[in-house]
């Protein structure tokens, strides 16, 4: 200090600084000695200053570090800089590897001559090992990134992120040969854009909230299965794509956007026309020829009424003839149903009657197989519907009922009024149905395992043409059933 001034000389303030400094500092040789280190830097590397004083910088530095320290110090001292700047690994006392950040200030004498090097060094320890966890990370999100897209890629159906706002953000392999399809100028990225998107009837160009991802996205996000749609400018290679969607929310359950599949199922639908054009032909052509077999039975069976053994072979051949009719009649009608054809013409009609008269038909079956069968109903009870469809129903109920009965089982029809709604239970307590084949009675052919086990006769239709009825009334028809206990048939009409 100054006496005079009270001032610290430079040395003295830079003796203060260096042992003060929170950052690691040397002061080095041009030769590479240690020539003073402050205490941060022997706390960094776990040595006492003064024993820094025994080491060189290269005893310190990392092998494959040291050639680029000693090129820069010498590089310095020849007078093309003057200060530099560089990543450093160092070795603690402990073995254990410090990451740093060198600064180097070479200092000259009067006469320019190299004296020694200010050297900082700012541990970098932590810093370097987060970047190697998020490089590990980011490695690891792209091998995820790769493989899901590779997983993505190999599936045969479409699929599409969508954003809440109906930005697409991300879409397979399969879905942009869709896109392709639907949008041969180019897609924009965004939900609603305009193209070759039509309705199940492929008679209307979809607007834009009629878009499946618009669906999605619109408000709280619709879900769905199964919606049926149709892509392509030319009619005759349109293809028929089955949507499903899911909501994507966050945490709070707020709508982030949606998951949609698209399935290919143009195959599957042109498969269903064929064969439904298939059975159509097959069943107008049967018809004709039974109509006129049954005809010339009505002759035989007048021509042999002497002959006991010859009309109890007639009335044989007439009941076969009989059921391969309604077989073909079944087939005619759902095949007019699935082309969109009207399948019924409703009138006001008292169901009391429809029930009864199925009930008495069917009586004689029931006795055969040794099923009672009881009907309840009021005196009337009108409304509007197909009395002939709805004696079909009965029929197709009953019949099921008595079939899958047990012997001296019991088959209850009741009939009653609910408001403004008829409902129609048929009751059994036969073997029931499997659990998981109650979900697909109702499918066209569908034939379960107790019909199966049973060797029941039938085409698998029946259940089919009930739903198609009852539907085209606006009513619903729902079976339940517990295997070993029976299975109720219950159908809801509007009066």
């Amino acid at each position: 200090m100054d006496d005079r001034t009270g001032v610290l000389d430079t040395g003295e303030l830079w003796r203060l600084t260096m042992e003060h400094s929170p950052v690691g500092m040397a002061l080095v040789s041009p030769a590479g000695e240690i020539l003073a280190a402050n205490a941060a830097l022997g706390e960094m590397l776990g040595y006492d200053p003064d024993e820094l004083a025994l080491h060189t910088v290269a005893d310190l530095t990392h092998p494959d570090d040291l050639a680029t320290d000693l090129d820069l110090m010498r590089t310095a001292m020849a007078g093309s800089t003057t200060s530099y700047r560089v990543p450093k690994r160092c070795f603690r006392r402990d073995g254990s590897l410090l990451h740093g950040e060198l600064s180097a200030l070479l200092l000259r004498g009067t006469d320019g001559e190299p004296l020694q090097f200010i050297m900082q060094i700012v541990d970098r320890t932590e810093v370097h090992a987060f970047a190697e966890r998020l490089d590990a990370a980011e490695e690891a999100t792209h091998d995820l990134l790769s493989k899901g897209q590779a997983i993505l890629d190999s599936v045969s159906v479409g699929l599409l992120l969508v954003d809440a706002d109906g930005t697409y953000s991300a879409w397979n392999r399969k879905q942009q040969e869709l896109l392709d399809i639907a949008f041969p100028d180019g897609h924009g990225g965004r939900a609603g854009q305009s193209g070759f998107v039509y309705d199940d009837e492929q008679q209307v160009e979809l607007s834009f909230d009629q878009f499946p991802c618009a669906r999605a996205t619109e408000g709280e996000g619709e879900e769905f299965d199964d919606l049926l749609i149709w892509i392509g400018a030319d009619p005759a290679t349109r293809r028929a794509l089955s949507v499903s969607a899911r909501s994507v929310r966050d945490r709070g359950g707020a709508l982030t956007g949606a998951v949609l599949a698209y399935n290919d199922v143009t195959e599957l639908i042109q498969a269903v026309r064929v064969k439904d054009e298939f059975v159509s032909t097959v069943s107008h052509e049967l018809r004709t020829p039974l109509t006129a077999a049954l005809a010339y039975l009505e002759l035989l069976d007048d021509s042999v009424e002497a002959a006991p053994d010859a009309r109890h072979q007639v009335a044989a051949v007439r009941r076969n003839m009989m059921r391969l009719s309604h077989l073909v009649a079944d087939l005619i009608f759902s095949t007019r149903a699935s082309s969109g054809s009207p399948v019924i013409a409703p009138y006001r009609v008292d169901l009391v009657t429809v029930v009864v008269e199925a009930v008495a038909a069917a009586a004689v079956d029931a006795e055969g197989a040794g099923v009672r069968l009881d009907c309840t109903h009021p005196e009337t009870l009108e409304a509007t519907a197909d009395g002939i469809r709805m004696r079909q129903v009965l029929d197709n109920l009953i019949g099921n009922a008595i079939a899958y009965g047990r012997p001296d089982g019991h088959v209850r029809v009741t009939l009653e009024e609910s408001g403004a709604q008829v409902v129609v239970t048929v009751v059994d307590d036969g073997e029931g149905i499997d659990a998981e084949e109650v979900g697909e009675v109702f499918g066209r052919f569908f034939r379960g395992t107790n019909a199966r086990r049973r060797q029941v006769s039938g085409a698998g239709l029946g259940l089919s043409i009930v739903r198609t009825i009852v539907e085209a009334h606006g009513g619903e028809v729902t079976v339940t059933s517990v295997a070993g206990e029976g299975t109720t048939a219950r159908v809801v009409l509007p009066r």
